[in-house]
């Protein structure tokens, strides 16, 4: 199944039960996961490098980058 960026980080932006930490916190979570995978040279899942692009966005599109 393929994520539709633009929609997705669309949806995550224009909600209001999240928070700016929610986004920080789940992007750090995020990037420290695919850090441990990097690390152990095992290959990243294109699902997390596809989260990690829209959360960027939906927090840039509500003003924090």
């Amino acid at each position: 199944m393929r994520i539709d960026i633009e929609k997705a980080s669309d949806k995550l932006a224009d909600d209001p039960r999240l928070t700016d930490y929610d986004f920080w916190r789940t992007l750090k979570n995020l990037n420290n996961e695919i850090f441990h995978i990097a690390n152990n040279n095992d290959p990243i899942p294109l699902d997390m490098i596809r989260w990690r692009v829209i959360l960027k966005q939906a927090r840039m599109k509500r003003g924090y980058g």
